[in-house]
């Protein structure tokens, strides 16, 4: 997972997005892949992603053998068990499903930019070379 985040951060912190941005994405990639790690049958999964100047589109897949019961939090202070709801809270979409390679995790972001941001600024350069 560190990985994952350090490249994803790195991408997006590149590109100009903003940081609250940055924050509501890297935290639920986070939890779509603690999920993986806490209820899968595998250990193992991919993270592929789609950035273009409006969205981020990240897919988790974790090649098990399905969506196994999803347990709730035993009480208003259980410290677990709130992974999609949480995703759910910073994304602006969440789908679930289980897939012939497992079950897949779609998470769906739309971006927010720095002033600054690199995007932006070539946006102005082919806007003045155009005219």
């Amino acid at each position: 997972m560190p990985v994952i985040r350090r490249v994803l951060g790195d991408a997006l912190r590149g590109l100009g997005v903003s940081g609250d941005c940055i924050h509501d994405i890297l935290v639920a990639a986070s939890e779509a892949c603690t999920n993986v790690v806490r209820h899968s049958s595998t250990r193992e999964y991919e993270v592929t992603g789609h950035i273009d100047e409006e969205t981020c589109v990240l897919s988790v897949i974790d090649h098990g053998d399905g969506l196994g019961p999803v347990a709730r939090p035993a009480g208003g202070l259980a410290e677990s068990g709130r992974g999609l709801d949480i995703m759910n809270s910073l994304m602006d979409d969440l789908s679930l499903t289980t897939t012939s390679d497992g079950v897949r995790v779609v998470l769906r972001k739309r971006l927010t930019w720095c002033d600054e941001a690199l995007i932006r600024r070539l946006e102005s350069e082919l806007v003045r070379s155009a005219g």
